[in-house]
Order: structure tokens, then sequence, then C-alpha cells
């Protein structure tokens, strides 16, 4: 593509965005409660790939997938990511419903159908103006790319798959305390009184 045709291309991309952007706020405000239009959706994806390098689009997954790196992966997953993307990939979290935008459902098309280097360059680069941090410089890219594997294995997801990755969530203080009385319980020790904690925010 001539240099010309893409400084065009992206001059009206970024005229659309701007100017759905802007019915968006005057429509729902800065709420990060309202959904993108089909507009603004089709043209922040057409941006996002006009922006990535040629080479992410053709790079190969080194990672062989297995079950134990399917599994490594799998606990990345429930650790990092599950938050918002939740833990089947559907985005139908507590937080991915409360960003703009809403996180993809990972096991459709719009996400499969990426080439393994484009998702690898999401991952490592995260996205603008989305909730979408870049964990590229933060350890190995060997996990981002066993990310990809997992990713792809998404929408065949098993029941135990899914139930396992819930056990590896992060848990607040809560959770682990409510973990601690189970296992104390379950141990035949006496149950502790405890106050009421003030509740914060």
């Amino acid at each position: 593509m001539k240099r010309g045709t893409l400084l065009l291309l992206v001059l009206v991309t970024g005229a659309g965005l701007l100017a759905a952007a802007a019915a968006s706020i005057l429509h729902n405000g800065l709420s990060a409660r309202a959904t993108p239009s089909a507009l603004e959706t089709t043209l922040a994806r057409n941006a996002r790939r006009l922006s990535w390098p040629r080479d992410a689009r053709t790079a190969k997954n080194p990672i062989a997938s297995s079950p134990e790196v399917l599994r490594e992966a799998r606990l990345h997953f429930a650790d990092h990511c599950a938050v918002c993307h939740s833990n089947d990939g559907g985005g139908n979290s507590m937080m991915g419903r409360g960003l703009y935008p809403k996180p993809p459902d990972l096991r459709k098309s719009e996400t499969q159908n990426l080439s393994d280097g484009e998702i690898f360059w999401i991952i490592e680069n995260g996205v603008r103006f989305t909730g979408m941090p870049a964990f590229g410089g933060h350890g190995p890219t060997d996990d981002s790319w066993k990310l990809v594997l997992f990713i792809r294995h998404l929408p065949n997801l098993g029941a135990e798959e899914r139930l396992e990755i819930e056990r590896y969530n992060p848990k607040g203080p809560e959770d682990l305390s409510e973990e601690r009385e189970e296992q104390d319980f379950l141990r035949g020790e006496p149950l502790q009184q405890k106050s009421k904690p003030e509740h914060h925010h």
C-alpha cells in the first residue's frame, strides 16, 4: 500500500473515531457503562489493525501445544486475565462489565480469526484507550505465546478446566478468611467468633 493511501486511511479512520466518540459522549456522557456503537467498534477495530507492524501479523508461535503448556497458560490466565475476560473468556466479569469498551469474547471469531502474531502483539503491547494493559517486559515472552495457545483453546474449554481456573483466581482477604474457616472446620477445630468487619470505600 502506498504511503499516501495509508495516511489517508489513517486520517479518515481517525476522523471517524473522533466523530463516533463525540456522538457517544453527547449521548452517554463519559460513562463506562455505555456500549460502543457499531460504527465506533468497526472504526476502532480497523485503526487497531492499521497500527500493527507487518511482522506482528505474520509472526508464528514458537511454542508447541501440549497438555502441560495449556495448563501452565490456563493458570496464568486465571491469575492475570480472568478478572476482566472472565474464567471462560467471554468477558462477562464484574471488572469486564465496568470497562469501556467491554473486553471482547475471546471465543468468538473477532479474536479467533486474528493471527497468532496479532494476539501475541495485543498481549505484549496492550490496546490504547481500552482496559487492556501491555504485559510485555513483565516476564518471558514465552508466557504470552502460551497464552495465545490457551486463547485458541477457549472455545473448547472443558468444565474441569474452568473449575481449575476458578480455584486459581486471585482471592481477596474475605475469600482467604472463608477458606481458612472451611479448612479449620474440616479439621474439627472450633469456629472462631469474629467481629463484623467495618465497611470502607
